[in-house]
């Protein structure tokens, strides 16, 4: 399958279109091209209108549901690369993976949270998805989604 297709699957296994356009919250715009360089703003886990994973992980959301949840949020950053690129095929490479993990107090797994997004940068895009990450753990996100994401992108 190519990438879009893949895509395409992986959006419809948690109820994304592709081709639909993304919902954000605020004045501002979702992806920014400088160059070659594509920056994608913090994306949450929401299906159209819906955050569809929520709470504090360990505590509320279990560490298994906070790993979809940045599967989701990184789809989302992939559809908006497919539709400004016209294709995942216009990636060159991801440069770098923020995940943002709403933490309970004793809660340290947070890079396992963020290896729901970066094991599907790998399967959507090989050695193109390879990137640097970081992750933390904080107290608070917006509309109390468990997890929240940004990247940055190299066009081809």
């Amino acid at each position: 399958m190519t990438r879009d297709q893949q895509l395409a699957a992986a959006c419809a296994a948690e109820g994304l279109d592709p081709n639909e356009a993304l919902q954000i919250g605020g004045q501002y715009v979702a992806l920014l091209q400088h160059g070659q360089e594509i920056h994608i703003s913090g994306q949450i886990p929401r299906v159209g209108s819906q955050v569809v994973v929520c709470g504090r992980v360990g505590e509320s959301c279990s560490e298994a549901e906070a790993q979809r949840a940045a599967r989701i949020a990184c789809l989302r950053a992939l559809v908006l690369l497919y539709q400004h690129l016209g294709s995942l095929d216009g990636v060159a490479r991801i440069l770098r993976l923020n995940v943002y993990v709403q933490s309970a107090a004793n809660y340290t797994r947070q890079s396992e949270v963020a290896n729901g997004a970066s094991a599907l940068l790998y399967q959507l895009l090989g050695e193109a998805g390879v990137h640097v990450r970081t992750s933390v753990g904080v107290y608070q996100l917006p509309k109390n989604a468990a997890v929240e994401l940004d990247m940055v992108a190299i066009a081809a």
